[in-house]
């Protein structure tokens, strides 16, 4: 049953109030993956050979990190090498030969990537406080604003250092507020769509990534070209109104009565009376006060506290033990395998810019087909099956010629489909598989899980890669069969009724009725 916001959003129908929220959000999507996956091409893996000093009979080594300096006695001296000759035939200029990340520094590759991921811990955090008590509006501008000054002055920076900083900042003010603004305007019959019209963007994003790094090869002017247009937002945040669901359980009743209007207006829908839209929002208020007492009082009583228990919650039966072991291992798999794919264009591929493109393409099927697929066949099956057919064709590369480029791009783009699919259906599994007492703890344990694969992912492709060439498939592949294997452990939920408590999971099957198992149609909203 629709709550009573719902119903009003019903009643102002979706028309251009609406797009204008929809459309700024999909192209925000569109603009994120180059700064997202900036490491295959700002700081790729890129052939190098040591330059030692002149004047001197050396020899290199096979890795170019060192050199033989042949003394008067006969013997040879190893020395280290400090300067390098790096090869322009691809990329004019990089972060990799700028700053030398070779042999020992060679890690600050995979630094370089991860510290957005690593900033992205926080974001989660800081959007929720900062939306829920400033609005979403506000947050929004500022976040953006600092997110596109950021970006922008990374190509200005001569200092590596300043660098990781800034990226770390990039991932702290990646903030999910943008979409949860577009969600609270969304009437409940179009979510799916939304979810869908958002995940899209990002799969062009990444094509159009592969594009634009084709035609420019100097890291600052790609950083610069990628994050100037993150502007053409700014238009549309100014026509935009605050949501209107945070106006009325914040008080600002006034407010949220003029953005409705307005927002009647530019749909062509008429809105009840004013007296009883008032009365609505004091009664949307009352139930949202009444809700949160309770949760306020606990943090009042000590967070660390709350937090401590809700982790022994999770551990306390058998059941609910096992479904967060297995969601935390899929989830930190699932990003760990979606993101090492999608970062190794050097690896899997003697062109990453083509590579790049179909890794984008490739997410257009699993995006769009996946939610009708597990609506008829499961959640379980579909993602065993994704796990599974990915791990086999990654690992498979670790045993093919990489000069048969084909079947390597093949098996590469194989695996990069079915994990995309996989890494879908376990945001739906998961808001299933947990009972609604504990199903926000049971989330944030595997959005926990996520954020830990997504840093991990660079220093398995760009750091342990070009040491162990074979390592990342064996890693990517062997991974997504173990979580193929532990997800058979789990139930199905497809038409199941959702458990309320931890004692509900010991009946699940035997209770007649209760609330059905999630929209499938959520599937792409609930990833994002």
């Amino acid at each position: 049953m629709a709550n009573k916001f719902d119903e009003l959003l019903i009643r102002l129908g979706t028309g251009k109030w609406n797009y204008l929220y929809f459309i700024s959000v999909s192209v925000w999507f569109f603009l994120i993956p180059p700064q997202s996956l900036s490491g295959t091409y700002i700081a790729p893996t890129i052939p190098y050979t040591c330059r030692p000093p002149r004047g001197v009979n050396t020899t290199i080594s096979e890795d170019s990190c060192t050199y033989f300096v042949n003394t008067s006695s006969g013997s040879d001296e190893v020395m280290p090498c400090t300067d390098w000759d790096f090869d322009t035939s691809v990329f004019s200029s990089t972060l990799t030969s700028e700053f030398q990340l070779v042999c020992d520094r060679g890690y600050l590759r995979a630094t370089y990537q991860s510290m957005m991921m690593f900033g992205s811990f926080f974001s989660p955090i800081i959007g929720g406080f900062l939306a829920d008590r400033l609005g979403r509006r506000l947050v929004v501008i500022v976040t953006l604003s600092l997110f596109t000054v950021v970006s922008s002055c990374i190509s200005f920076l001569s200092d590596f250092t300043a660098i990781l900083a800034f990226r770390f900042v990039l991932g702290c003010v990646n903030l999910p507020t943008f979409y949860i603004l577009a969600m609270e305007v969304c009437e409940p019959k179009m979510r799916s769509f939304v979810g869908v019209l958002t995940a899209l963007p990002w799969a062009a994003g990444t094509m159009a990534w592969g594009g634009v790094a084709y035609l420019i090869r100097d890291w600052r002017t790609l950083q610069l070209v990628v994050s100037l247009p993150n502007l053409v937002i700014f238009p549309a945040l100014y026509l935009m109104d605050e949501s209107p669901r945070w106006l009325i359980i914040r008080g600002k009743h006034e407010q949220a009565l003029a953005t409705l209007k307005k927002a009647a207006r530019w749909n062509g829908a008429t809105l009840p009376p004013e007296d009883d839209l008032r009365r609505t929002m004091r009664d949307i208020e009352a139930e949202t006060t009444s809700s949160t007492e309770k949760g306020e009082v606990k943090s009042k009583n000590g967070y660390l506290k709350s937090l401590v228990k809700f982790a022994f919650i999770l551990c306390k039966t058998r059941k609910v033990t096992l479904i967060t072991v297995i969601m935390f291992v899929d989830n930190l798999i699932g990003a760990l395998v979606y993101y090492g794919i999608s970062l190794s264009g050097t690896s899997f591929s003697a062109n990453p810019f083509v590579y790049m493109a179909l890794s984008g393409l490739v997410e257009v099927p699993s995006y769009s087909v996946t939610a009708p697929i597990i609506a008829k066949l499961g959640r379980k099956g579909p993602t065993c099956i994704g796990f599974l057919v990915c791990g086999v064709a990654i690992l498979a590369l670790a045993f093919i010629p990489s000069d048969v480029a084909w079947l390597v791009m093949t098996l590469a783009m194989t695996g990069k489909l079915f994990i995309s699919s996989a890494y879908q259906i376990i945001y739906v599994y998961v808001t299933e598989l947990f009972p609604t007492e504990v199903r926000t703890t049971g989330m944030g344990s595997a959005v926990l899980a996520s954020r830990i694969g997504n840093v991990m992912a660079p220093f398995v492709t760009d750091f342990l890669g070009p040491w162990l060439p074979w390592a990342p498939s064996v890693i990517f592949g062997a991974s997504s069969l173990v979580a193929a294997a532990v997800t058979l452990l789990l139930r199905e939920t497809r038409g199941a009724p959702l458990p309320d408590t931890i004692a509900d999971l010991e009946t699940i099957g035997k209770r007649p009725e209760s609330r059905d198992a999630a929209d499938p149609g959520e599937l792409v909203t609930l990833s994002h």
